[in-house]
């Protein structure tokens, strides 16, 4: 069987998706406005070994808006981000991430899972390409569906 996992590249601003080691899809992303970083509270990406705790969002439509990882059923606008221009929009897809290195990413002030740290879908209006995001990994929302069917939980995630 092949062996699948993602590799999230800080400094190119990518996901890949690798099958034995070779690229098979790859997306722009946008992670964390603060840069590299695993601290509680800073606002950036977790670099190191990681893995995919929990796909959610499945089965529901694109655009739909989370909140606290449940789906609200209401749908990202325009308009209702107008009304609501301080909010962070986690939409379409999450996967939740967990770090697989202690004292790295994985325990204390620096866990992933406690964290929050997810791989999610984003307003397209937003850029991509670009570090804009609270330190999460987000994506466009076509591309998120994409890719979301082709990951499962345990998959590896390297963030480098």
């Amino acid at each position: 069987m092949p062996k699948r996992m993602l590799r999230i590249d800080i400094s190119q601003q990518t996901i890949v998706l690798l099958e034995n080691g070779d690229p098979l899809l790859s997306y722009p992303v946008s992670t964390g406005r603060n840069g590299a970083g695993e601290q509680l509270g800073s606002g950036c990406t977790p670099r190191g070994l990681h893995k995919i705790r929990l796909k959610i969002g499945s089965g529901c439509p694109e655009s739909c808006i989370f909140v606290g990882r449940r789906a609200t059923g209401e749908i990202y606008t325009p308009a209702l981000a107008a009304k609501h221009p301080e909010r962070d929009w986690i939409l379409t897809r999450i996967l939740w991430l967990t770090g697989l290195e202690s004292g790295l990413n994985r325990g204390g002030s620096v866990d992933t899972l406690r964290r929050y740290i997810y791989i999610h879908g984003s307003p397209d209006s937003e850029p991509f390409g670009v570090p804009v995001s609270h330190g999460c990994i987000r994506m466009r929302n076509h591309d998120l569906l994409d890719l979301f069917e082709q990951v499962e939980t345990n998959m590896l995630v390297e963030i480098r």
